[in-house]
């Protein structure tokens, strides 16, 4: 669903950009040419001035001065105009700023939706695979150590052989960003512990964790099962 939004919200986003290129053009273009008008209108009243100068036939006093009335009205109408347009292209230049900072802004949203999909969509496997490290870490612990001997050499290869599936299985774990949790020790946390049982022990701040039942482990930030434990009381 994600893969088809992106490229949806392209094509949107890009005619949107298409529209403010074509207006913004628009505009300019309309500005050059309301500019070109009245240098246009100051360069025909300059030229009339200066033949009334050299002593060619001048028009009437009362004409020049309705024409100057006319084309001073023009000009005013031209630069309110201008003013108008100006601030029409602030107004689409702001626009098209907005629509690039939230077309980036869905961009990223939209990435990291896919990120944390890919990462916690093996969340389920993850669990199977800690039910399985759990069965390794319960056949290497209910291996007798005083009879890992020379003379009992099968049991001995057995015993070091589930050591390396074990340690393998956790290497696994690290390089996908399953995290095991071993809090003993430590001070004990409701948020990644999970307590068991209380006991008083003896040299043990209260609320320290004194036992681990049972490990816990995080997918990256997310807690995928705490870990199980004995807290010391005071």
């Amino acid at each position: 669903m994600v893969s088809i939004t992106l490229p949806m919200v392209g094509r949107l986003a890009k005619l949107s950009l298409d529209h403010f290129y074509i207006s913004t053009r628009t505009i300019l273009r309309t500005r050059n040419n309301l500019v070109l008008d009245i240098n246009y209108q100051k360069n025909k009243f300059s030229t009339k001035a200066k033949k009334a100068d050299e002593g060619s036939s001048a028009p009437p006093v009362d004409q020049l001065t309705e024409n100057e009335a006319k084309l001073k009205s023009e000009l005013e109408l031209l630069s309110a105009e201008l003013s108008e347009m100006k601030e029409r292209f602030s107004d689409l230049n702001d626009k098209y700023k907005r629509a690039l900072a939230d077309r980036e802004n869905l961009r990223i949203r939209l990435t990291k939706q896919i990120e944390e999909a890919r990462t916690f969509g093996i969340l389920g496997f993850c669990k199977d695979l800690i039910a399985v490290a759990d069965t390794l870490s319960k056949a290497t612990e209910s291996v007798p150590k005083d009879q890992l001997t020379e003379s009992n050499q099968h049991l001995k290869n057995l015993y070091e052989g589930l050591i390396l599936s074990e340690a393998e299985l956790h290497k696994v774990f690290t390089k996908h960003g399953l995290i095991s949790l071993n809090p003993l020790d430590e001070k004990f946390n409701p948020q990644d512990h999970e307590s068991l049982f209380q006991q008083e022990v003896q040299g043990k701040t209260p609320g320290t964790v004194v036992v681990v039942s049972k490990i816990g482990y995080k997918l990256h930030d997310k807690l995928v099962r705490p870990a199980q434990v004995g807290v010391a009381k005071g």
